[in-house]
């Protein structure tokens, strides 16, 4: 069993990026240089910890999010590698409530790409402090300077470049520490040898040690002042200000490398140790932790958690508070992706999965049950895609049941209901993706035969148009007590808001409704909005204002009101005039120059907009708005018109009108 370290030598940390920037590659090289593991695994060989599933390994990418542990130079490094494909940001986005930093990896290439742009907006909401690797420095085109401008343009961030890159695309082989300085090389047998900055790349190496001393004096008061006295920064004082700019999130260090050919890694293991923040130190309060993932073994039930405070053992009695009952921790496991080790404790800064309790979900709060707290949870996207699902055979559909049962429980991005018009079981996701991986979830893991309808989006409807002073009288009299309420509403469209929003204001003067019953309109309002006049589609974007009302000095009531407010709501929007809006995508579509007027076509074809092009060597970029009903099969005709070579990234950009076809 390993030693408890003290927090100041634990890192929580994830890793971020686009899909197929190489973030599982580099996870692999963390763990082989660390001893975690003997052999190199490598993605396009099936071969990786991280993404154990067979899906994963069909599909080559990271589609759940992973935790694994190493140690490197006196610290402990708890790691989760994240899924980089838009359709799984909800996993993203559950793993960074629980992390105390991050490594987002980048193309050299490509740079910022849309999901690494994605992800890093993730992360500034979460607070959570990051380190920048530029990876794939060997590939042709590759261009460290490039990619940090776009992360100064694109993400809006301060890059703090620590490397100077040593040779260039396939002549990659090291790169000079600006901190030192020193040259770090890379041989043919991947073994890191050290030395003096060569003579060609000193005066660059001291004009950008100088701009990094600039920079980081601006940013931090106390290398200012040694700045101002001295005219330059020791390293001691420059890696002290790194890591508060870090922690502070005012400044993001750079470094550079290729983690295929092991370039580069083990100053960024340094990096990660010297600039990212331990957790906070809460090891003496009563136990609690945030459960961020849930999943079903062959063996049981893994509740993955994140210990804030305390300490939890084996045997212990917990309190979910969350769900309000007391739960035994009957093992617990320090987890390395598929396989794990069972300990006897975990402490505050720990990662790890407990077995035995059987109501947690994520975002529930585990704790000391005569210490109750309750974090706050990982918030879940919103779907925008459905599928109607049902077991082949009418014996299976208990057992359908239950399995998307589970896969709910592990996944609180999907969404399970049935239709009342048809009866059909709906399943819900992020993506066209995102639902393939969950079916085939079903088929493999829970051995079911299924039947899977083509994917439907979630439309809105929203005001174009409102109307003012309309008036309704809700009276209701069928012996005893009646009911009696009068509202006067406008209905306006609401501007500059996500999807989703609602505002309710009120005007009226003189206590003609009184504040209890002004609670009980809102509540109409909202219950009115859940089904809109054009398709029964949820409606947003509006404003509802209450102006006027009347009460009965006997039959008035919160409920009369709350149903006079709905009745209001409802018969306004057919008043009104309202649109359809439908969920869109940005879209990026790399394909070679000769297939640019055949990829352009069929954009057209599905009511695209396009809204930018550049061309580089041979290949064309083309960045437009799709609606995402127009996206499914994409993957397929893309193939088909490029000659299999063009490529797609989607990022979701919300809703727009319904154009025609």
């Amino acid at each position: 069993m390993r030693t408890q370290l003290p927090l100041s030598r634990i890192r929580n940390i994830g890793v971020l990026a686009h899909v197929d920037a190489g973030k599982t590659t580099l996870t692999e090289r963390f763990l082989y240089l660390t001893g975690a593991t003997h052999k190199r695994g490598e993605v396009h060989d099936g071969t990786t910890v991280t993404d154990f599933d067979p899906q994963e390994r069909d599909r080559g990418i990271t589609i759940f999010a992973a935790a694994v542990s190493c140690d490197w130079d006196g610290h402990r490094i708890n790691l989760i590698d994240t899924p980089g494909h838009v359709d799984f940001t909800d996993e993203v986005e559950r793993a960074l409530r629980v992390l105390d930093g991050a490594v987002a990896v980048f193309d050299a290439v490509a740079g910022v790409e849309p999901q690494s742009e994605t992800v890093w907006r993730q992360a500034d909401r979460h607070g959570v402090p990051r380190i920048a690797f530029v990876n794939k420095m060997d590939r042709a085109g590759a261009d460290l300077d490039a990619a940090v401008a776009s992360i100064r343009d694109r993400l809006g961030a301060v890059p703090l470049v620590v490397q100077l890159p040593i040779g260039r695309e396939d002549g990659f082989t090291g790169v000079v520490d600006l901190l030192r300085p020193r040259a770090l090389v890379w041989g043919a047998d991947e073994v890191l040898a050290e030395g003096p900055v060569p003579e060609e790349l000193r005066e660059e190496a001291a004009r950008r040690r100088r701009l990094l001393e600039e920079t980081v004096a601006e940013l931090h008061p106390g290398a200012l002042e040694e700045y101002c006295a001295r005219g330059e920064l020791g390293e001691r004082t420059l890696a002290h200000a790194l890591r508060d700019v870090t922690a502070a999130g005012d400044g993001v260090v750079v470094l550079c490398g290729s983690a295929y050919r092991n370039r580069g890694v083990e100053p960024l293991l340094d990096a990660v140790a010297a600039y990212l923040p331990a957790p906070a130190d809460e090891a003496d309060a009563p136990f609690a932790g945030l459960v961020f993932k849930v999943q079903s073994t062959a063996t049981g039930r893994l509740t993955f958690l994140r210990v804030y405070s305390g300490t939890v053992r084996k045997g212990d009695v917990v309190l979910d508070a969350t769900a309000g009952r007391t739960e035994r921790v009957a093992r617990i496991l320090r987890v390395q992706a598929d396989r794990n080790t069972e300990v006897e404790q975990a402490a505050a800064g720990d990662i790890v999965a407990v077995v035995g309790p059987k109501t947690a979900r994520a975002g529930s709060t585990l704790c000391d049950r005569d210490a109750p707290r309750q974090f706050e949870p990982p918030r879940s996207a919103t779907p925008v895609v459905s599928v109607a699902v049902e077991a082949r055979r009418s014996l299976d559909t208990e057992r359908l049941a239950t399995a998307l049962g589970r896969l709910v429980e592990e996944d609180p991005s999907l969404v399970v209901r049935s239709d009342p018009e048809t009866g059909q079981t709906v399943l819900s996701g992020l993506g066209e993706l995102h639902l393939e991986v969950a079916t085939e979830q079903l088929r493999r893991v829970h051995g079911l035969e299924v039947t899977v309808g083509r994917p439907q989006v979630a439309y809105r409807e929203t005001v174009v148009r409102g109307v003012t002073g309309f008036a309704y009288k809700h009276v209701k009299q069928d012996g005893g007590a009646g009911q009696f309420a009068q509202v006067v509403l406008d209905v306006q469209p609401l501007e500059g808001t996500d999807d989703g929003a609602f505002a309710f204001a009120s005007t009226v003067t003189g206590g003609r409704v009184p504040a209890e019953y002004v609670r009980a309109v809102e509540a109409g309002c909202r219950d009115a909005l859940a089904e809109g006049p054009l398709g029964g589609h949820p409606v947003t974007g509006v404003r509802v204002t209450l102006t006027d009302g009347a009460t009965h000095v006997k039959d008035s009531s919160e409920l009369a009101f709350r149903t006079a407010a709905r009745f209001a709501v409802r018969d306004a929007l057919r008043a009104a005039e309202l649109t359809l809006l439908e969920p869109v995508a940005e879209v990026t579509v790399t394909a070679p120059e000769a297939s640019v007027g055949a990829v352009l076509g069929d954009l057209a074809s599905r009511r695209a907009r396009i809204s930018g092009t550049t061309t580089e060597s041979g290949s064309t970029a083309l960045t437009a708005t799709v609606p995402l009903a127009e996206l499914f099969g994409y993957a397929t005709r893309l193939r088909t018109r490029t000659q299999g070579r063009g490529t797609f990234t989607t990022r979701p950009s919300g809703y727009a009108p319904v154009t025609g076809g």
